[in-house]
C-alpha cells in the first residue's frame, strides 16, 4: 500500500481522494481553503449541477476541448455513476429540465457533505488551511527544504519519465513524502475560491506544457453603446449565432441577458467558450420562431391593426417595452411616422433586422466573471487512460487545471468527477 498526495479539495479533487483510498492507497488530501468544495459550494448558484443525465454521446458532444481524450474517463466513470455514489452516500438527486441533475434539497452543501462522509469513511487524511508551495520530484529529493529549492533548476523542463513524483513541499516549510501524486488544482475562474493557477505553475516546473487559459463560460463585452440602454432585459427564446474570422463557431438557442458592458446569460456564456481573440460579430435572432415571410406577415398584420400610430408605439405586441426605443433607433425608420406612412422596402428591412441583429464582440470579461477555465495543461503530456503525466512517472492530473471545458448543463462538473475517478484509480 503506498501514500497518495491529492493537491486540491474540489470536485476532482474529492473524487480521487475517494477513488485512489478505495483501492486500500493511504491518502493525504491538502486543501488550501478552510474547507472542501468551496468553488462547488457556489455552482449552479448554490443548487450545483452535478451532472447530466444525458446518454453518452450527448455528453461528448457538450464538451469543447479535447472530448477524445475523456473517452476511458467517461466511460470508466459516467453520469450514472456520479449520480449512484451521490445518493449512495446520503445525497438524493433530481433530474430537471435539459438532463440537469441537482441535490432535491437544491443545497450544494449537501454534495459536499456526502463526499466528506465518503472520504472520512475510508480513511482520507484532509489537511485544511495548508497551501502547497511546490512538486517534489525523485531528482529533487535532498534534505532540506533549502537545498530543494536550489535544486528546481537541474529538473526543470526535464522530459525524462525516470523523474518521478517524491512529494509536495508546503509553503511552511515542511515536506510531505509521497510515492504517488494528484493535481486538482482548478484553473482561474472564481479566484476568490482558491483558484488562482497553482497547478500551472507546478506542471510547468515539471515540463509540461500549457496551452494559455482564458475565461470560458464568460460573459461577452460588445462595442454597440445601445447594449446599455437594455441592461438588465432577459430574451427568453432567441437564437444567437457567433462568427470569428468569418466562420461560425457556434450557433444556440435559449435565454440571453443584456448588460452595462454587453450580454450574458446561458447563450452568451456558452458562446463565449468558443470565442477567438480579436473582433467577432454575434447574429441574434429575436424570432427565430418564425421564417421571414412569417414575421413580414405578422408584422404587416400589427401594422395594420395600428395603423394610424407612430411607429415607436406600434411594436408593443413584438418587444418587451425595454427593446421597443433600440430597434426604432436600429431600423432608421423617423419614431414618429405614421405606420401607414412606412414603405413595403423599409417594412422588409425591418424584418431581416428582427432576424438578424448584429452585436460586435471586442473581448470576454475575466476569470472573476468565468464559470471556468479554459486551455491548462496540456492533454498531449497526460496518458487518457490513466490521467498519469508522460514527463513525471507517479504524477496524475485531473479537473480543470487540464485543458478540458464543456458547456453549460453539468458537463464540466462530468469531466471532473470522471478525470479524478480515473487518476484516483490509476495512482494504486
Amino acid at each position: 500500500m503506498g501514500r497518495v498526495i491529492v493537491v486540491g479539495g474540489g470536485p476532482a479533487g474529492m473524487m480521487a481522494s475517494l477513488a485512489a483510498a478505495r483501492t486500500g492507497d493511504n491518502v493525504i488530501l491538502i486543501e488550501k481553503n478552510e474547507k472542501l468544495g468551496k468553488k462547488l459550494y457556489i455552482t449552479g448558484k448554490g443548487r450545483c449541477n452535478v451532472t447530466n443525465a444525458a446518454d453518452m454521446e450527448i455528453l461528448f458532444e457538450n464538451v469543447c476541448t479535447n472530448r477524445k481524450f475523456l473517452y476511458s474517463a467517461f466511460y470508466e466513470f459516467n453520469n450514472t455513476a456520479v449520480m449512484d455514489l451521490l445518493e449512495q452516500a446520503g445525497c438524493p438527486l433530481k433530474t430537471e429540465r435539459g438532463g440537469r441533475v441537482f441535490p432535491v434539497s437544491d443545497h450544494s452543501s449537501d454534495v459536499i457533505a456526502a463526499l466528506q462522509r465518503e472520504l472520512k469513511k475510508c480513511g482520507v487524511e484532509i489537511m485544511l488551511n495548508t497551501k502547497a508551495a511546490d512538486i517534489m520530484t525523485g531528482a529533487r529529493e535532498a534534505e532540506s527544504a533549502a537545498h530543494f529549492r536550489t535544486a528546481e533548476e537541474e529538473v526543470y523542463g526535464s522530459h525524462e519519465r525516470d523523474v518521478a513524483f517524491a512529494g509536495v513541499l508546503l509553503a511552511d516549510g515542511r515536506v510531505i513524502r509521497g510515492d504517488r501524486g494528484i493535481i486538482c488544482t482548478g484553473g482561474l475562474s472564481y479566484p476568490a475560491t482558491g483558484s488562482t493557477g497553482d497547478g500551472y505553475r507546478f506542471a510547468e516546473k515539471t515540463g509540461h506544457r500549457l496551452v494559455d487559459p482564458r475565461p470560458a463560460l464568460v460573459p461577452l463585452q460588445v462595442k454597440e453603446p445601445w447594449c446599455g440602454q437594455l441592461m438588465g432585459l432577459s430574451l427568453r427564446n432567441v437564437s444567437l449565432q457567433m462568427i470569428c474570422g468569418g466562420r461560425k463557431v457556434y450557433e444556440g438557442f435559449g435565454e440571453m441577458l443584456f448588460t452595462h458592458f454587453g450580454v450574458s446569460g446561458p447563450l452568451a456564456l456558452t458562446a463565449g467558450s468558443y470565442y477567438q481573440r480579436g473582433e467577432a460579430k454575434l447574429l441574434l435572432d429575436l424570432k427565430p420562431a418564425m421564417e421571414e415571410e412569417q414575421l413580414d406577415r405578422r408584422l404587416l398584420r400589427d401594422f395594420e391593426e395600428n395603423r394610424n400610430r407612430q411607429f415607436k408605439n406600434a411594436l408593443g405586441a413584438l418587444f418587451p417595452a425595454k427593446l421597443i426605443p433600440v430597434m426604432v433607433l436600429l431600423s432608421g425608420i423617423c419614431p414618429d411616422r405614421k405606420v401607414n406612412e412606412i414603405t413595403r422596402e423599409e417594412r422588409r428591412a425591418f424584418v431581416k433586422l428582427i432576424k438578424c441583429l448584429p452585436l460586435t464582440v471586442t473581448g470576454t470579461r475575466g476569470f472573476e466573471e468565468a464559470i471556468i477555465t479554459g486551455g491548462g495543461v496540456s492533454v498531449k503530456d497526460v496518458n487518457p487512460s490513466t490521467m498519469e503525466s508522460k514527463r513525471v512517472k507517479g504524477l496524475y492530473f485531473a479537473g480543470e487545471v487540464l485543458d478540458l471545458d464543456a458547456l453549460t448543463g453539468g458537463f464540466n462538473l462530468q469531466i471532473a468527477w470522471s478525470t479524478g475517478h480515473l487518476a484516483g484509480q490509476g495512482a494504486r
